[in-house]
């Protein structure tokens, strides 16, 4: 009878080393943050006796821990494995309290490769506003009643106006009620598609998106002029609907602008219900921006807050991004956080931003706005919605342009610079003494900014 030195003996004989796991684990420490390290991945455990040259089981300690390195650090753990040891290794991962020693380990499988929900979205750190509440409700509801009601449930949006964390808040809903939850994005299950007919395995590519649960798929937009993979998501479509399952999908446009989309599929997008997520409004941007500086403890005042709001366009990645770089430059250079010290950090952004800009595309925007026309405001004319558009456009060209006064005053037909200056002051008076004044020109300088 082999005893367990021998074994070990054997198995490094045979190339295969018993400490791989922690090697992995060190290996990983040098591509993480000190923090997550201690906090995540110094906590798994590596199961020598069950492990094999293709099959790595680690132990977490409780179900945070094993959705976060779930969501985050198997594929790279599987790569460290064929790195050390050249093998394809499937990487598993069990809840430590959660062993039945009397039968075999039933492990949280994650196969190399296989995209994962983000255990950071969910409803609760959704900011909802007016431009996104119907799409909140809508997959809300779905979370609720899985394949019951809107399904498919097709999003629709820009960039950064949080389709994926709304479809991924509802995976997560899903996923902790055990129901099998597949996410990907069209380019991910094109990729797995072309890999399967490539490899012969067409049989389990099929297996695996047509007897999920629930089936959630990002930019739907690139599946235009596709044939193969649209015919192959028709049926996957069609499986999937016909046994109930939920179906969600995102796209950055309506179905029927998506062009090169098979109309059978389009139809099949439009069974449920399509829901838009607009860009936000200058009120919603400011709670998101506030939101995401109390998750980040980045603390800033209400005027710092309110000016990246009116600057920045609706991106809420690009609002992170600027909370992220406004707290490293602080820190790096200890100093506060003001004001002018945002304006400073973000100088080149904006201007970025804000170098297509003229006094014609702004005027136009505040005309559109305002209902009236853009020769309205260039004109003399004297009543009260012409003088209120002309002064929230110039004040806004002088904001956002580089325009001179004497240019201003050339291009809205008024004497010289002394009445632009007249102008500008009766202005900074009335954002003092009028607040419906003030949020017009925020809202509108908002819009400007989308625009470019």
């Amino acid at each position: 009878m082999l005893t367990e030195s021998t074994i070990h003996l054997y198995i490094l004989k045979i190339g295969f080393n018993v400490n791989i796991g922690q090697e992995i684990l060190e290996l990983l420490k040098e591509e993480v943050t000190e923090s997550e390290f201690n906090r995540y991945i110094r906590q798994l455990q590596y199961d020598v006796k069950k492990s094999t040259p293709e099959l790595a089981i680690f132990y977490a300690p409780n179900a945070l821990v094993l959705n976060w390195i779930k969501n985050k650090y198997t594929d790279k753990i599987a790569h460290l494995f064929e790195v050390k040891s050249h093998n394809k290794v499937t990487v598993q991962i069990a809840l430590k309290n959660t062993i039945d020693k009397r039968k075999k380990v039933k492990a949280v499988e994650v196969k190399h490769g296989n995209s994962l929900l983000n255990p950071s979205h969910s409803f609760s750190n959704f900011m909802v506003g007016g431009s996104n509440q119907f799409a909140y409700a809508a997959v809300k509801s779905v979370s609720e009643n899985a394949g019951r009601v809107y399904n498919p449930l097709f999003l629709y949006g820009g960039v950064g106006l949080g389709k994926t964390h709304l479809m991924q808040s509802a995976g997560n809903v899903f996923q902790n009620e055990g129901k099998v939850v597949i996410y990907t994005t069209v380019e991910q299950f094109l990729n797995d598609f072309t890999r399967s007919i490539r490899n012969n395995t067409m049989e389990r590519f099929r297996e695996k998106y047509r007897t999920c649960d629930v089936l959630l798929i990002d930019d739907i937009q690139f599946l235009s002029n596709k044939e193969g993979i649209q015919e192959e998501l028709f049926h996957t479509f069609e499986a999937l609907k016909g046994d109930g399952k939920q179906i969600i999908f995102t796209a950055d446009k309506h179905p029927k602008k998506i062009a090169g989309l098979e109309a059978r599929l389009q139809s099949r997008f439009e069974w449920g219900l399509v829901a838009d997520i607009q860009p936000p409004e200058l009120e919603t941007k400011i709670a998101i921006i506030e939101k995401k500086c109390e998750i980040n403890k980045v603390v800033l005042s209400k005027d710092i807050v309110n000016y990246i709001a009116t600057v920045i366009d609706s991106n809420v990645r690009e609002i992170e991004g600027i909370l992220s770089k406004l707290h490293a430059y602080s820190q790096l250079m200890h100093v506060d956080i003001d004001i002018e010290f945002t304006k400073n950090v973000l100088k080149d952004q904006i201007a970025e931003k804000r170098e297509n800009l003229t006094m014609d595309s702004i005027t136009q925007v505040v005309a559109k706005d305002l209902n009236i026309k853009p020769s309205e405001i260039k004109s003399k004319g004297r009543s009260k919605n012409i003088v209120y558009a002309r002064r929230i456009a110039i004040f806004i060209c002088r904001e956002l342009t580089q325009n001179t006064m004497p240019q201003l005053a050339q291009y809205f037909g008024m004497k010289d610079h002394t009445a632009i200056s007249h102008t500008i002051k009766k202005i900074n008076s009335l954002i003092v003494d009028d607040e419906d004044f003030k949020v017009k020109i925020d809202e509108l300088s908002n819009k400007l900014t989308n625009i470019t």
